[in-house]
């Protein structure tokens, strides 16, 4: 699947700015339980390696409660469950995920 992204504005540099930080983070959108590797090792691999410009998120029908602690231990930024994926959720994970570190 190809994420697709419009950067629509009236100035040029600014279009090219937001294209290079596009072009610079990564998301990823990661389930916990994979054949081979969990998906808490897995994030913990890819953090590791590139933790500047990754944003992970993992997703499970695991009950929250349970995961979003364990999400955090290995550096994913949030957990959704499954049941309740969708736009809204994943944007307030994103913006969570970019919020200035104080």
């Amino acid at each position: 699947m190809t994420v697709r992204v419009l950067i629509v504005d009236d100035q040029e540099p600014f279009r090219l700015a937001a294209r290079m930080v596009v072009d610079a983070t990564d998301l990823v959108l990661m389930d916990v339980n994979l054949p081979g590797i969990n998906g808490l090792d897995a994030t913990r691999q890819i953090l590791s390696d590139q933790s500047d410009s990754v944003i992970v998120l993992l997703l499970s029908t695991y009950e929250e409660e349970e995961y979003a602690p364990r999400a955090a231990e290995c550096g994913a930024s949030a957990y959704i469950p499954k049941a309740v994926f969708g736009p809204d959720r994943l944007e307030s994970a994103w913006a969570a995920a970019n919020e200035p570190v104080a």
